[in-house]
């Protein structure tokens, strides 16, 4: 049995919007990205275990607002006090994080089938968010990630990198629709690439 997106049935490929006479650089790309391993981690109030010696595929988690440590294939998201989301190409790490997290200490989620994860590139990708969210995204620089609502749909965001723009938005996969829906359609002022 092969698992089917949670955009499966209305990402387009395509140009859409303003996008007459502009540059190709100058759209935004939106695609779906697939197939990544997503896992949340969260230490129980009662663990004494010290972050400092523990780390997955050679990344440390730290307990630090709005910080994203990253490698080229695995990104820890700061989500709360001691709540990180794993994000990883290698879904082999899901074993490894098993093992090194002791559930008497930290409760372990594989949420990887659960979230829509549209990806935004462009200069005016940031522009898109704060019209329909109420985050103040001059103080968002790269490798940093919120939690957040666009148009009432609970989302995080991680900003992979922020020259040019390249967003990641995680929503729950039942919101996944909604919430690309509601990207696009502001997007059609910008002019868009879907990828």
């Amino acid at each position: 049995m092969s698992s089917i997106s949670a955009l499966a049935n209305i990402h387009s490929l395509g140009k859409f919007g303003d996008q007459n006479g502009k540059k190709e650089n100058d759209l935004i790309k939106i695609s779906e990205i697939k197939n990544l391993l997503i896992v949340q981690i969260v230490q129980y109030k009662s663990s004494t275990i010290s972050l400092d010696k523990i780390n997955i595929d050679g990344l440390s988690f730290v307990n630090e607002p709005l910080k994203v440590i990253c490698n080229d294939n695995t990104r820890i998201l700061w989500n709360s006090p001691k709540n990180w989301f794993l994000i990883s190409t290698k879904k082999e790490l899901l074993n490894n994080i098993l093992s090194t997290f002791k559930e008497t200490d930290f409760a372990i989620t594989d949420l990887s089938h659960s979230r829509a994860i549209i990806e935004m590139e462009g200069k005016d990708a940031i522009e898109v968010l704060k019209k329909g969210c109420p985050f103040n995204f001059n103080i968002l620089k790269k490798n940093n990630s919120i939690n957040s609502s666009y148009n009432s749909i609970a989302f995080t965001l991680d900003i992979i990198n922020d020259n040019p723009n390249r967003l990641r938005l995680f929503a729950l996969r039942s919101f996944g629709e909604s919430l690309y829906h509601s990207i696009t359609d502001a997007s059609l002022e910008f002019g868009y690439k879907s990828i």
